[in-house]
């Protein structure tokens, strides 16, 4: 027994025990607001505006979104303030559900929308580095590996994640320092946009035209409900990620007030700048020119229409601090998450250790990089992430779903802050989750029994696991007991 006593003395010396809390209101709520913003806001309300065919409900999708947001962050704010630990809505989920279902969310959270969205949001970082290095864009590949074409853009994309994927490895604050800086950045270059949107859109025949059309002639309330609730799956997407600070609840100060308020603020500015950001689209442009924005870049097309050619270079750097900053923070974010996990026998055992020094889920971080990575040269990580938003929509309810079953199950619970409005306001949430789930389950089955496939994939790998990890722990326990057997004979 000496020397297992002296082996764990040492390991809790060199391993630390717990994160660091290092984050104030101010950065928890860059992560919510950097991790919300990415190229999204630049790109689907051409696929949108195609769909709904009206200016109106162009804009309707987006209130929509904004209002199932902020309603969904409220509700976390009690979960995240009652259990403010490493994994946010991986543990609010197996709290209320059991480990299987945390497992769940955590599997699908890993294979594809944590690091698939990495991914995505690394590849339109360098694509719209592109227009300002044209290398970057070129079409030829850079390396040919028998079948698999490795492009310039992905390698930007790769040496972007690795490059971030380390700078977060040196310590919280560095990573929170990127994801000030970045924030502040595009939250300043969307108030911008609007602002010179406002500045056009006086006098702009584009203004004219869609307010005077601005509902369709005819409503249809079937075909209106149908095509808003499929419109859903590019609102949510681009307004998606706002859970992520959740990950970082143990590093949080003063969660109980931080982590409710940082949701709530980051989400409501977030949606009221996207709202913005729409209303000068449809101010400065066309309806037909919205739909038929070349390669869907309305952001693009709107600026032009206020700046001219050079609006193309503005943009293009707009988008690549929107990237950049999006990137940051779903990597910080994210690799909480599956160390968490691990610490609860669900993950590999190292990805549970901290750096002894900068107190840092580095094997997490790596883990995660090198999937991300994997991601961006198969090229599929757009279809799996089109999948994958039916998944999180049934996640994001089941979280909720939570609220009132832990009132139920567990009323002792310290609650510093209560979800406003309860019951109405979760339900409320929960209800319009359900319904747009139905409605992509109806109308696009391409989006979502791929989704629930990958999901329900994590059973039977929950299965072998902790099989696995019994028959671990039990080998483990065997060894102890004849050791001790063995040194108990010696005695006698």
């Amino acid at each position: 027994m000496t020397n297992i006593s002296s082996s764990s003395t040492t390991s809790s010396k060199t391993t630390p025990t717990k994160l660091v809390q290092g984050l104030g209101l101010f950065d928890a709520t860059t992560i919510v607001m950097g991790s919300m913003i990415g190229s999204g806001i630049f790109l689907v309300s051409a696929d949108i505006a195609r769909q709904v065919n009206s200016p109106g409900l162009l804009m309707l999708a987006w209130v929509v979104t904004a209002v199932m947001t902020l309603m969904g962050a409220l509700s976390f704010g009690e979960l995240a303030a009652a259990m403010p630990h490493a994994g946010g809505q991986y543990v609010f989920l197996r709290e209320a559900y059991g480990r299987m279902t945390g497992f769940l969310y955590g599997w699908t959270l890993f294979t594809v929308i944590q690091t698939g969205t990495i991914a995505a949001v690394a590849v339109a970082f360098a694509r719209f580095t592109g227009v300002l290095v044209p290398w970057v864009s070129n079409p030829e590949p850079f390396l040919q590996l028998g079948p698999l074409a490795v492009k310039n853009e992905q390698l930007v994309a790769i040496a972007t994640l690795v490059a971030l994927s380390w700078w977060n490895t040196r310590g919280l604050r560095q990573g929170a320092v990127v994801q000030n800086i970045f924030t502040v950045a595009k939250v300043g270059a969307l108030l911008g946009f609007i602002i010179l949107g406002l500045f056009f859109a006086g006098n702009n025949p584009a203004a004219a035209s869609n307010f005077e059309n601005f509902w369709p002639t005819e409503w249809d309330w079937v075909w209106v409900i149908r095509a808003v609730g499929v419109a859903l799956v590019g609102t949510l997407f681009s307004s998606d990620a706002w859970s992520n600070v959740t990950f970082t609840g143990e590093e949080v100060r003063n969660p109980k007030r931080n982590l409710p308020l940082a949701l709530g603020l980051g989400v409501l500015t977030v949606s009221a700048l996207y709202l913005g950001v729409n209303w000068i689209y449809i101010s400065v442009l066309p309806l037909e020119a919205i739909q038929t924005a070349p390669l869907d870049r309305v952001g693009t097309a709107a600026a032009e229409q206020m700046l001219g050619p050079v609006a193309r270079y503005v943009m293009a750097i707009t988008i690549m601090i929107a990237t950049f900053g999006c990137i940051n923070g779903i990597t910080l974010a994210g690799a909480r998450v599956y160390y968490a996990m691990a610490k609860d026998g669900l993950f590999f055992e190292n990805v549970s250790r901290l750096h002894p020094k900068t107190h840092t889920p580095n094997v997490s971080l790596a883990i995660q990089c090198i999937w991300a990575c994997l991601l961006c040269l198969s090229g599929t990580y757009g279809d799996l992430l089109d999948y994958v938003i039916f998944a999180v929509l049934i996640f994001y309810a089941l979280t909720i779903g939570g609220v009132f079953i832990l009132r139920i199950r567990r009323p002792e619970m310290e609650r510093p802050y209560k979800v406003w409005a309860y019951p109405v306001l979760p339900a409320a949430y929960i209800l319009s989750a359900v319904s747009v789930a139905l409605l992509l389950l109806v109308y696009k089955p391409t989006y979502t029994w791929p989704g629930l496939g990958l999901v329900f994939l994590g059973v039977p790998v929950y299965t072998i696991w902790t099989r696995y990890q019994k028959k671990r722990v039990s080998e483990a326990s065997g060894q102890q007991l004849e050791a001790w057997a063995g040194r108990q004979s010696s005695k006698e």
